[in-house]
């Protein structure tokens, strides 16, 4: 029996205990993070599959996990001998999880699962299947406990303030923002659940979930009365000032669980996509719940302009590192060993040799041939490929610096190329670049721009099974909404937030053949203003990710003459920007694959 197939039988064996018929998993924490520390990574350790977005339910003689197209080639073959089989998320044919549950859960059943790490969204959609098929749900109680006994403690990293001559505002006049929109909403009080939004809200940072510079945290709001729960061990003197002068009051992150039964509001205000069940469900019976976004979502999607000006600053310095990159592995493959290990080092090295270089932030994607069709792919020394001088080596990666975050990709000529690779890439540029270029009125959100990108494949019946871009949080999770560019919404009728000057927002189109090669390329576009119409306000894109495209990839051919003057125009500002950081044979190289096409 492999191993995963023995904790599977464990917890198995847990359900039998605890009179649990169907028990439901999701790789989240208690704040719905996208990323999560290693006490929270039950779904790696019970099937061995490593991504993001993903929901485990077992039963007795069943076992399934769901994962979005990124994962799809990635979850088959992490997922072989575990006992668990993959549902490809989207894919026709393929049910929901709710639609699972709703299909499985029988009369005199019981469902159970975290109400710590499920939504109080999720809790009441699956308390309604129960209800419907005459089951009984159970949330108090976390099954894996008992199978992983050697789950790491909760991280407590140390806590530090984010000065205002980087977050461009004060706490208190982000509290007053804040204050005003519950005002508004007529709330007494607001309980704000999610990582980011309390790192931003309060000018703080920390370490406590790998390339997310968060501390795990709660904070409870009212006119009065701002108190954050987290560990008092990352707190030190400095910080422990801070939080005095601003008014914070400051008491054990678990001590949340017991203290929310004792507060008394009216009306409080909750994100019920954010807030864990165990925590919406623990108020006092005259509390009423008012239900909307957190506030601070949107505020910090919208960058001020010192977090804008500081950002151009990190994206030349990470320019820099990924440009000196590029020329390294050109100059360098064939005539040395390299891997994908070896690329990843090399690029982190380069970022570490940038001013105010904090992190990478996420984990950096090398994959060379077949392994980049895995969207998500990281490669370990004990598994990972060569570098051979021919066809593709696409890198992902971005870092934090004190002046913001930066997320980019590129998909860099080793050698030869089929003329299938030369197409694909042609092809992605053009998708690249003519979201890039868009000018589109106020009011217009992702969902009306998304085809842009996706026009160029999908002339040739081609897509990928991916949004297009999301947005960039200020030293934060390197993906944040509540914008993107997606085609269709994530959920039925939840659209995406309306482009705002000040949204960052990535530009990412790829194509991914599998077992042959993945293609994407990923700039960075800040909103801003554009003329004023009869027809109102528009607004474009200015590209603040600097690094060159393939140049020896592209089938000049096949661009149209906008797309042409669109690279050209990229390449001259990719050129200015970097030339004065580079070596001498450096900007001589850049000069040459920036050209005029």
């Amino acid at each position: 029996m492999s191993e995963n197939k023995s904790r599977l039988a464990l917890l198995r064996e847990e359900m039998a205990k605890k009179k649990i018929d169907m028990y439901l998993m999701q790789m989240s924490d208690d704040h719905a993070s996208e990323y999560v520390g290693d006490r929270f990574k039950e779904i790696a350790f019970l099937t061995g599959f490593t991504g993001e977005n993903t929901w485990v339910c077992v039963t007795q003689k069943k076992s399934y996990l769901w994962a979005d197209g990124r994962y799809f080639i990635q979850a088959k073959k992490e997922l072989r001998g575990s006992g668990t089989s993959l549902f490809e998320m989207g894919e026709e044919g393929v049910p929901t999880v709710s639609e699972y549950i709703k299909k499985n859960l029988k009369a005199g059943q019981v469902l159970g699962f975290s109400g710590r790490q499920f939504s109080y969204n999720d809790y009441r959609e699956y308390k309604k299947i129960a209800d419907e098929a005459k089951a009984k749900i159970s949330i108090r109680t976390n099954l894996m406990d008992k199978v992983w006994r050697s789950r790491p403690a909760l991280t407590g990293s140390s806590i530090w303030e984010l000065s205002k001559k980087y977050s461009g505002e004060t706490f208190a006049e982000k509290r007053k923002r804040v204050l005003d929109k519950m005002k508004e909403q007529g709330c007494d009080a607001h309980l704000l659940t999610s990582l980011y939004d309390i790192a931003w809200l309060l000018n703080l940072r920390a370490d406590d979930i790998a390339c997310v510079p968060v501390f795990m945290s709660f904070l409870y709001m009212t006119k009065t009365r701002t108190i954050l729960f987290a560990a008092p061990e990352a707190v030190d003197s400095r910080v422990k000032n801070y939080l005095k002068k601003n008014g914070i009051e400051l008491l054990p992150y678990e001590s949340i669980y017991k203290e929310i039964k004792s507060f008394s509001p009216r009306k409080v205000l909750i994100d019920p996509a954010v807030v864990n069940a165990t925590l919406a469900t623990s108020f006092g019976s005259k509390t009423e719940l008012f239900e909307a976004d957190n506030p601070t979502e949107l505020m910090r999607s919208i960058k001020n302009k010192t977090e804008i000006a500081n950002t151009r600053i990190a994206h030349i310095r990470d320019g820099v590192a990924v440009t000196k990159f590029i020329y390294y592995i050109k100059h360098n493959i064939g005539k040395r060993p390299l891997s994908e290990l070896d690329a990843a080092d090399i690029i982190l090295d380069l970022r570490r040799q940038q001013e105010d270089f904090l992190g990478v932030s996420f984990d950096t994607i090398a994959g060379y041939g077949g392994n980049a069709a895995m969207m998500h792919y990281t490669a370990t020394p004990e598994s990972y490929a060569d570098l051979r001088p021919e066809g593709f080596l696409l890198v992902d990666s971005g870092g934090h610096y004190l002046q913001g975050t930066t997320d980019i990709t590129r998909t860099i000529a080793l050698g030869p190329l089929t003329d299938e690779q030369r197409h694909a890439y042609t092809t992605t540029v053009r998708a690249n670049l003519r979201l890039a270029s868009a000018h589109f009125p106020d009011g217009a959100r992702g969902e009306n721009l998304d085809i842009l990108a996706r026009g160029p494949f999908w002339d040739e019946g081609l897509d990928y099974r991916c949004g297009t871009g999301h947005g960039v949080g200020h030293i934060s999770n390197v993906h944040e909404g509540p914008q993107s560019f997606r085609w269709k919404a994530k959920e039925p009728k939840k659209l995406t937030a309306v482009l705002k000057p000040g949204m960052i927002t990535t530009d990412e189109p790829g194509l991914y053949v599998e077992d042959g090669f993945g293609i994407r390329i990923e700039n960075e576009l800040l909103c801003v203003e554009d003329e004023k119409t009869e027809y109102g306000q528009y607004y474009k894109f200015e590209p603040i990710t600097f690094a060159p495209f393939e140049v020896d990839a592209i089938n000049v051919d096949e661009l149209t003459q906008y797309e042409r003057r669109a690279l050209n125009d990229y390449h001259a500002l990719v050129y200015e920007k970097l030339t004065p950081h580079l070596t001498k044979a450096e900007a001589k190289w850049l000069k040459k694959v920036t050209k005029p096409l």
